[in-house]
């Protein structure tokens, strides 16, 4: 099974306090001048946006899951334990990209060149939030598929992310049709274009989605993961 998707920046429902809280702001208390700058942002932005998404699922007896790695076709991945442990028990995978296009990363680098570098920051937080949001809907698109089949599905997780290393990037760059939904990826593993997201959602009748657990991780560089311990202080 493999879907492609494209969504419009109204389909994803951003609110300022989704911007406000990648940037590290409180609700409530978000410093002048960003407000502005933000409902300046959420105006435009939808012409800035190319936001394609899609997924490939993987079944047996192509895939198999052990204590130590996940077989997708011809790759092995070796993802945390985190990930291996809410992956258990697990029949299929599906393999995403998401991307908010190249568009919006453009715009704001032109705008931080053009001397306005709090403009420039806040449409690059939005480009983040506009990839993040379009990976929400993806997996919501994915859980009716498979609802359908009478399976269930995990939450995601992507490469670089629960210390899974980044370059296994590689491997499921490999196992996707090329440039899926306009999407590269560089030697170095780096996606282009940059507010693009890619990962793994594990597939089986016993899979759950239990959220992120922030507080086994041990990534402490990790901006998701900083918002969402210190809501939990």
């Amino acid at each position: 099974m493999i879907r492609e998707y494209q969504y419009s920046f109204e389909d994803l429902g951003i609110v300022p306090d989704d911007i406000s809280e990648l940037m590290g702001f409180e609700n409530g208390f978000v410093p002048e001048p960003f407000p502005e700058l933000i409902e300046k942002v959420l105006n435009s932005a939808p012409k800035f946006c190319n936001i394609r998404c899609g997924f490939k699922v993987f079944s047996q007896p192509d895939t198999g899951i052990d204590n130590e790695s996940i077989r997708i076709s011809n790759q092995v991945f070796y993802p945390s334990k985190v990930i291996l442990t809410q992956f258990k028990n697990a029949t299929s995978f599906a393999l995403f990209i998401c991307t908010a296009g190249l568009e919006i990363t453009k715009h704001a680098t032109e705008i931080s060149s053009d001397d306005d570098p709090l403009l420039g920051y806040t449409f690059d937080v939005v480009g983040s939030v506009i990839a993040d949001k379009a990976t929400d809907k993806l997996q919501s698109s994915l859980k009716q598929e498979i609802q359908k089949t009478g399976m269930k599905i995990s939450d995601r997780f992507s490469p670089g992310y629960c210390k899974w290393s980044v370059e296994e990037q590689q491997k499921l760059f490999a196992l996707m049709p090329e440039n899926f939904c306009g999407v590269s990826l560089s030697e170095s593993s780096l996606m282009w274009p940059i507010k693009s997201v890619s990962g793994i959602i594990a597939i089986g009748s016993e899979m759950k989605q239990i959220g992120y657990q922030c507080r086994w991780c041990t990534d402490k560089t990790c901006l998701y993961g900083k918002i969402k311990r210190r809501k939990k202080i």
